[in-house]
């Protein structure tokens, strides 16, 4: 099977040579080439040249452009935070959306401009280029919640989804719409995948994520689907009470993080594959190789046949390396 084939076939529940391997690298990618993360997030072919690193080294079957969660606000005039080896931040004491009257004030950035979204779609077009048309890449893009904080600030938004619900849903309007046109730029440049990181929404209760967060989703998701790509969902945190409301969406793949029951999460997502649920830092960075084994082969055990190998979240940088061989390894070894 090709890497392409396999991964569509996990994700239905089909049989398959091995089991395809997904984990997110971003940090642990820049730092294996020996660059510093500035410049894998700013420049594609530095990405690039990353993430390939990361297939030939130890052999992970998909490439991926995830990266930070700043270029949309940058490119809409924000004023983001960046490190020289660390990932950016939005700063919440410079928000976008200081006032609810600036939403009014706000454009969609031009997606063949120079600016980081640019960037992004050219890191799919150039990725897609080098690992040719049987090989996974995954776009990304910002969920409606993610994107609102990143505009607004997290404690402000919070309040607002009590205080001004209906201005919060003219800000995911806005969200949804931008990142729609980003996800379908991205499969027009060879993303068979997109990612939608959607963490904050984990910090609001299942009552305000079903009324106001899972519609925007769905749209995004709707999208993405007619535009002819799968989605990959990726809600950081504890989703516990939410995984019921994510079976609606009708994603191809959802992360599951592990403070989420992966029982629970399989319990409830009947229909869909499931990425994780091992916890990195525990288990990547400070656990063995014998350790990352066992815990995915009960990962594997709970998840079923709907499985990609992965971890709860990104592959922490400073991972050793025979920790990440152990989790190719069991990809390769079990079907």
């Amino acid at each position: 099977m090709t890497a392409l084939e396999r991964y569509h076939a996990a994700l239905a529940g089909a049989p398959v040579d091995q089991l395809p391997c997904h984990p997110l690298t971003m940090l642990f990618a820049a730092r294996l080439i020996g660059r510093p993360y500035r410049d894998y997030i700013m420049d594609h072919r530095v990405l690039a040249e990353g993430q390939l690193a990361v297939v030939e080294e130890f052999g992970v079957d998909f490439v991926s452009v995830i990266s930070d969660p700043c270029r949309e606000t940058d490119d809409l005039g924000g004023a983001p935070v960046y490190f020289d080896d660390e990932a950016p931040a939005n700063d919440s004491r410079q928000p976008l959306l200081a006032a609810h009257g600036d939403l009014a004030q706000l454009r969609p950035p031009a997606l063949d401009s120079d600016g980081r979204m640019a960037d992004r779609i050219a890191g799919v077009a150039l990725l897609r280029e080098r690992v040719g048309p049987d090989f996974p890449v995954l776009g990304w893009v910002e969920g409606p919640i993610a994107l609102a904080v990143d505009l607004r600030g997290m404690e402000a938004l919070m309040l607002d989804l009590i205080d001004a619900p209906e201005w919060v849903e003219e800000v995911f309007e806005f969200c949804v719409e931008l990142e729609i046109a980003f996800a379908q730029a991205q499969i027009a440049a060879g993303a068979d995948t997109i990612g939608v990181g959607d963490a904050a929404a984990s910090l609001v209760g299942p009552s305000l994520y079903a009324e106001l967060v899972l519609p925007y989703e769905q749209r995004l998701v709707d999208a993405i689907h007619a535009a002819g790509a799968r989605v990959r969902l990726h809600v950081c945190g504890n989703v516990t009470d939410l995984v019921a409301d994510f079976d609606r969406l009708g994603c191809d793949l959802i992360d599951i993080d592990y403070m989420c029951d992966l029982a629970h999460a399989r319990r409830h997502l009947p229909r869909t594959a499931l990425l994780g649920n091992m916890e990195p830092t525990r288990w990547l960075l400070n656990g063995t190789p014998d350790g990352v084994y066992e815990t995915l082969g009960e990962c594997h055990r709970i998840a079923g046949p709907q499985f990609v190998v992965g971890a709860g979240c990104e592959v922490p940088r400073n991972t050793p390396h025979d920790n990440l061989r152990a989790m190719v390894r069991y990809a390769r070894l079990h079907r």
